[in-house]
């Protein structure tokens, strides 16, 4: 366990907005290059925070209504949820630093 989900329009009310825990969520295509590059650092984030924060991933060519529900016009584009709301955005590819402060915020607050 501990690696990136795969979140679905199904199931996404449940596993991303409704959690206890915050959610970042990695929007990709299997085509996009960035996607491909980033695609290591989720994996090593999902496990780091194993427990603590829920990471995953959304195929924005299998669920394009997610895609155009939260306004992604550009991937990667990473959402980090909390309590329901999407309270961190980073489009493209941010630095390891970046992203792990956002965590750690969104895990204290």
């Amino acid at each position: 366990m501990g690696h990136a989900a795969e979140f679905t329009e199904q199931a996404f009310d449940t596993d991303v907005l409704q959690s206890e825990q915050p959610v970042l969520v990695d929007f990709w295509a299997t085509w996009c290059g960035p996607c491909r590059q980033i695609a290591p650092l989720i994996e090593e984030l999902a496990v780091k925070y194993d427990g603590s924060v829920r990471i995953g991933k959304v195929n924005v060519e299998d669920h394009p209504e997610l895609a155009q529900r939260y306004g992604i016009n550009a991937i990667p584009t990473l959402l980090l949820f909390k309590s329901g709301e999407i309270v961190d955005r980073f489009q493209g590819i941010p630095p390891r630093t970046k992203l792990e402060a956002a965590l750690e915020s969104a895990q204290q607050a």
